[in-house]
């Protein structure tokens, strides 16, 4: 089963976006993401949607993040790109009559609401202004100020 990589892959794009000091193209967060411009403006699509992102037309237009990054939380994103699977596994339906497959099914279904309840509880604990944080804390301790990972993010 592929993974849904969204909601990393467009934290990744608001801490480029954070770094910049205007309006940053989808072209431009296209090339940082390795991907198409239209998947950048789908994924901002959402995060416009629920105005944490707003987009600014014409020359020097852009995306912009609308809001401080201390009140988008990981869940506020997560709810933006509309609740993508959190957990590759799931239940066998194959059999729906049997009895087994029920019992397993009853037991495993428990635990992956717990586990998606604590994980969305977590997401909800961390804001994007820590993230940036934790960026600039590995920014700093990096002995190759301008490596290729990170020189896009300046």
């Amino acid at each position: 089963m592929k993974r849904d990589s969204r909601l990393s892959g467009v934290l990744h794009v608001l801490l480029h976006m954070a770094e910049q000091d205007g309006p940053v193209t989808s072209e431009t967060l296209a090339r940082m993401m390795r991907t198409n411009p239209v998947v950048i403006r789908r994924l901002m699509a959402g995060l416009r949607d629920q105005g944490y992102v707003r987009s600014e037309k014409g020359h020097g237009g852009g995306w912009v993040i609308a809001r401080d990054l201390e009140t988008i939380s990981l869940r506020d994103v997560y709810d933006a790109l509309g609740h993508p699977p959190l957990l590759s596994i799931g239940n066998r339906s194959e059999a729906p009559d049997c009895l087994v497959e029920q019992a397993v099914n009853a037991a495993l279904g428990t635990a992956f609401r717990d586990a998606e309840a604590l994980l969305l509880a977590s997401l909800a604990e961390v804001t994007l202004a820590a993230l940036s944080a934790d960026f600039h804390q590995r920014l700093a301790a990096c002995p190759a100020p301008d490596h290729k990972d990170h020189a896009d993010a300046r």
